[in-house]
This record gives C-alpha cells, sequence and structure tokens, in this order.
C-alpha cells in the first residue's frame, strides 16, 4: 500500500534514506509517499542542489521498488515503450501530459524565493522544459525509476502501465 504523505522526514525515516542512498541525503524537500509502515518510497526534491538545476522532482528512494524496476528495465522494456509511443498517439499524448504534469508540479512546489533562485541562476528553462527525471526529448523514455516514483506522486502514464503489465506495487506487500 502507498500513502502520498509530502511531509518533512522525521528522524526514523532520515536514518532510512540513508541507508537506502548509502549517503547522507541532500536536497529533500519532503517524503512524498511512504509503505503502510511509514517506510519512505519516493521524495520530494528540491529544484535547485548545491547551486545546481535539480530537475528530478520525485526521487525513488526504496530499495524494493528500485530493484523490481531495474529487473522491468533489464529487458528491454524501455525500447518497446519508445517504439509504442512512435505508433500510438494516444499513448504520446498520455505521456507528454504525464510530463506537463510534472513539470506544472515541480513549479508550483517552489517557493518565491526558490523561484528567484532559479532565475538569477539561470536555470528556468531547464526546470520549466524539462520533463519527469529532467529528460529534454518527451519522446523518449531515459529512467523508470523516476517515471514509477512520479506515478506514486502523480498522473504517469509509464507507471500506471508498469503496474499493469508488472504489478510493481505487489513488490512493497
Amino acid at each position: 500500500m502507498v500513502i502520498r504523505t509530502d511531509q518533512a522526514p522525521d528522524e526514523r525515516q532520515l536514518a532510512i534514506i540513508t541507508q537506502q542512498l548509502g549517503r547522507a541525503p541532500r536536497g529533500i524537500e519532503a517524503v512524498a509517499a511512504t509503505d503502510a509502515h511509514g517506510t519512505p518510497l519516493v521524495l520530494r526534491m528540491a529544484p535547485i542542489v548545491d547551486g545546481k538545476p535539480f530537475p528530478t522532482l520525485y526521487w525513488l528512494c526504496s530499495d524494493l521498488l528500485k530493484i523490481e524496476i531495474s529487473r522491468i528495465e533489464a529487458v528491454g522494456v524501455i525500447k518497446s515503450l519508445e517504439q509504442r509511443l512512435q505508433e500510438e498517439p494516444e499513448f504520446l499524448d498520455a505521456y507528454q501530459q504525464s510530463h506537463h504534469d510534472y513539470v506544472k508540479a515541480r513549479w508550483a512546489y517552489m517557493s518565491d524565493a526558490q523561484r528567484d533562485e532559479v532565475a538569477k541562476l539561470g536555470y528556468s528553462d531547464v526546470l520549466t522544459e524539462r520533463g519527469v527525471g529532467g529528460i529534454s526529448n518527451w519522446q523518449q523514455v531515459r529512467c523508470l525509476h523516476t517515471q514509477y516514483a512520479h506515478h506514486l506522486c502523480g498522473n504517469n502514464v509509464i507507471g500506471q502501465w508498469m503496474d499493469e503489465h508488472y504489478n510493481v506495487q505487489s513488490c512493497l506487500s
């Protein structure tokens, strides 16, 4: 079971996140989704991390989900999804809408001070034009992990497809 939270991580969650990442976390603004036990699954990230743009709004941190999705990627699913995007205009439209939703959410989560910093540093284009996970070509699929992280926190057609065809969420039970 996935629970959308969008709350600052508590000390227990920070310890789990550190273990999941294998290092101290940077740029976390909130835990965006957890399992039923409060274990972080997805992090919501800051738009600027260490003075550089960080266009990945939703970061998948769950070890279980990362392993499961890596298995799916390993069988060549990205190539077949990109082929489907070329062949099915309605699937491409839904995929591009996922990117638009992601960009809109990333901008909406920013405070006025963050938007000012983004503009001052010259990163407005990066954060308003790059989609899920920072991808610039919205007809390609770069990483299923970022697509799935967005799926757990928003509307993402690739994540929906992954649950329909691979039942990814079942690895959490």
